[in-house]
């Protein structure tokens, strides 16, 4: 099924934007670029990675990455990377250009997302400010109290933060949306009201409120704190088409503001608060849920480096042990502050100050060495069977460094501070490595890695054809004056699957007009995450990718001479394909003449 985006605006215009915003200048400003070639390269911001296999092509103004098939255009980079819909990067982008955008014609067959997104946006910023309000009304006396005098948060920290309060009445909010003209069903789409047929009520009453907001400063949840003993103590907003818990961050818009090379990672609401209050404007807090791949993904985006100071109680102990390895496969460095004797940074800070909280920032530890230290809490060191099973627990998580000098490196460190004899450790290690097939690791080939996600995204079929169709595909669409030399020699019917096909008719056509815009392909595909990567993929083939990707510096003449041999190599490919299945076609049809002419042809080829 082909995937809607919410295009509110004439074709030309988005075209206009698109070309005032070269995607090199605007990804670059989110990723370091080197240029390589005709192609730019940088760090993928995505997925973790040490090399770098995130290139930005100005000849198709689109990015791909080599290594987890992230690609687009202009507007699908920010739409990943800032969380916008289309309609809001094509804003963004009309701004950054100083281009005056016409009033929108309304939503098309597929605005309705887009138009419920921006409505239930607006209706959430009206709830924060009603929570907000009745916080300093009399009626929200008791949150207040909680707020400032239980917690000791200033006037300046509830405003910066907007904090309110849900009041006893279980349909206020309800009523109020009602007044501002909102019908039931928006208002049941937004997780703020539940709406049954015996009436509608509020989801949160009696509650200190948390507004969550995305890192574009957008309110698109909340959280409440009940008042009193009512269960559940904490309540979060339900999952909506603006609120996405799994990749949201409490305090992440202002965090990625902050000037630190690192990133706090906390437990609940009041920890990011206090630590904000206190300074440390860089803290973050997952909302509800355990933190997970997305939020590392997201966290990526902003910092290579973490310090978790999530509680120091058995759940804390284990939410840090969950999210130790999530962070490293995300390649981001993660460090652990130790808040002993207090269980969270809101105790630790009112009991010590912001300079001793700072003191355990700089001395956070090692993430493995704490994984070790928790480790060691579960064996009975006085006993020597006990002594043996920590030494070979310690072994087999040094076995989870498949780099030798990294392992070494661990095992040195592990020893001395564990008072494990060195060289007896190295030997059980290297016994354990063995059984494990542990070699030094080399670098990932991301030209290895992409053929390996084209393989699984593809359909079956012959590799060698569909490798030759996305070279000729690529081809043209790097250098449009291929088409002049093929012309008449393929069609797009000769391609072997069915979004080639499509493909090739739109990249044929525009060389036809003299018009074609690769970046604009992807459009069509903004909002269908595995079909655009498939297309980013089949318009991103390289042949000599792994060259391409090294550190060499290839000349754009070498790169023309590349692409003009595997483009006429991948044409041949393509003709004598369609040739075969032309003459099997005449075999059947017992059409002599036909037969001779496709074989005279195909021997004119060969």
């Amino acid at each position: 099924m082909e995937a809607q985006i919410d295009l509110y605006y004439p074709e030309e215009v988005i075209e206009r934007v698109r070309d005032a915003n070269d995607i090199v200048e605007v990804i670059g400003q989110y990723v370091q670029l080197k240029k390589k070639g005709g192609t730019y390269f940088g760090l993928c911001p995505f997925h973790g990675e040490k090399t770098p296999s995130f290139s930005v092509s100005p000849a198709k103004q689109m990015y791909y990455c080599f290594g987890c098939g992230a690609g687009g255009n202009v507007f699908t980079f920010l739409m990943e990377y800032e969380n916008y819909s289309f309609s809001e990067a094509l804003k963004y982008l009309a701004q950054r250009a100083n281009i005056s955008l016409p009033e929108s014609s309304g939503p098309s067959d597929g605005g309705y997302n887009a138009g419920l997104k921006e409505k239930l946006l607006e209706i959430h910023k009206k709830a924060a400010v009603f929570y907000h309000e009745k916080l300093k009304s009399e009626k929200g006396m008791q949150g207040l109290e909680y707020f400032k005098g239980k917690r000791g948060l200033s006037d300046r920290t509830i405003v910066h933060f907007g904090l309110g309060y849900s009041g006893k009445n279980s349909s206020e909010l309800y009523n109020y949306l009602r007044s501002e003209g909102y019908d039931d069903n928006i208002l049941s789409e937004t997780g703020l009201v539940v709406i049954e047929e015996r009436g509608a009520h509020d989801r949160f009453w009696n509650r200190v409120m948390f507004p969550i907001m995305d890192v574009n400063n957008r309110v698109v949840g909340f959280g409440g704190r009940v008042m009193g003993d009512g269960e559940p103590k904490y309540l979060n907003s339900p999952e909506t088409k603006i609120f996405d818990k799994s990749k949201n961050l409490y305090g992440l818009n202002y965090a990625r503001k902050s000037r630190k090379d690192h990133i706090l990672l906390c437990e609940g609401y009041m920890d990011v608060i206090a630590l904000h209050q206190y300074g440390f404007t860089n803290a973050v807090a997952s909302l509800g849920t355990a933190f997970n791949e997305k939020h590392a993904r997201l966290l990526k985006r902003y910092t290579n480096k973490v310090i978790l100071t999530q509680d120091s109680d058995e759940a804390g102990i284990r939410a840090k042990l969950r999210a130790l390895p999530i962070l490293k496969e995300a390649g981001i460095s993660a460090r652990v502050l130790d808040m002993s004797p207090y269980k969270d940074p809101d105790e630790f800070l009112k009991a010590l100050g912001p300079e001793a909280f700072n003191d355990r920032i700089m001395n956070a530890k090692n993430a493995f060495m704490y994984e070790i230290d928790i480790l060691k809490r579960g064996y009975d060191l006085t006993d020597p069977e006990g002594k043996t099973d920590f030494y070979n627990a310690v072994a087999e998580k040094l076995c989870g460094f498949t780099e030798a000098l990294e392992r070494d490196n661990y095992t040195q460190t592990v020893a001395k501070e564990h008072f494990i004899p060195y060289e007896a450790l190295k030997r059980l290690v290297n016994q354990k490595g063995l059984t494990k097939g542990l070699t030094p690791s080399t670098a990932m080939n991301p030209a290895r890695t992409h053929e390996q996600g084209l393989r699984n995204a593809k359909p079956k079929g012959d590799t060698g054809l569909l490798k030759s169709e996305r070279i000729l595909l690529t081809g043209i669409c790097e250098r449009p004056e291929i088409y002049q030399s093929i012309k008449g020699l393929v069609e797009p019917e000769d391609f072997s699957d069915d979004l080639y096909k499509e493909l090739a008719y739109a990249i044929f056509e525009g060389c036809e007009k003299g018009n074609l815009k690769t970046a604009a392909l992807i459009d069509k595909y903004s909002s269908d995450e595995d079909t655009r990567k498939r297309v980013a993929a089949i318009l991103n083939a390289k042949p000599f990718m792994a060259k391409e990707l090294s550190e060499s510096e290839d000349s754009e003449d070498d790169e023309d001479s590349s692409m003009h041999k595997s483009t006429e190599d991948a044409l041949k490919r393509i003709r004598l394909n369609a040739l075969e299945k032309k003459m099997e076609k005449a075999v059947e049809s017992g059409d002599a003449a036909l037969l001779q002419r496709l074989i005279e042809e195909k021997n004119g080829i060969i």
